[in-house]
């Protein structure tokens, strides 16, 4: 086990600057971070797998100690065959930390070694989800206070 080590799952559809805002501070606390593109088929998908891919890897470019990964099973099978028992997950408001922490209790139950770490957002993006995006790209507003300023063009011409 690896506890220099953590997982970041999320579908990241898009990628936005509350997920950014959570690896960086997840990067003081652990020396590398999985980010792991979830094939949640319960999700509408905006960007494929490819797409969603692309545009961390921009972002994230030239962070050494980002790993860009995708699964499609159990998070708590992807922690396993990873050999990594950490798992991150940024909180909004109480609502988020209501079901977030439910899973991680299900996590914990499934395997007793999963460990989840809460980071809270700031004010800075606390407005900002991956729904609240996707409804701006649907209608061609301004994603400049929501996304990576380096992917802008990138989504704009995918979602049009």
């Amino acid at each position: 086990m690896n506890k220099n080590l953590a997982i970041f799952p999320g579908s990241f559809d898009p990628i936005t600057l509350g997920h950014v805002e959570v690896i960086k501070q997840s990067l003081n606390i652990f020396e590398k971070i999985i980010i792991a593109i979830g094939e949640n088929y319960q999700k509408n998908k905006l960007f494929n797998l490819n797409e969603r891919r692309n545009l961390i890897n921009t972002v994230f470019k030239n962070h050494q100690n980002i790993i860009i990964k995708s699964y499609n099973e159990l998070t708590v099978e992807f922690c396993q065959k990873e050999n990594c028992f950490n798992i991150i997950r940024g909180i909004r408001n109480n609502i988020d930390f209501n079901y977030e922490h439910s899973i991680a209790i299900s996590n914990n139950c499934l395997d007793n070694r999963i460990n989840t770490i809460f980071i809270p957002s700031t004010k800075k993006t606390t407005h900002i989800s991956s729904s609240i995006v996707k409804e701006i790209i649907a209608n061609n507003g301004d994603l400049a206070n929501f996304v990576p300023n380096q992917i802008i063009t990138d989504i704009n011409k995918m979602s049009n």
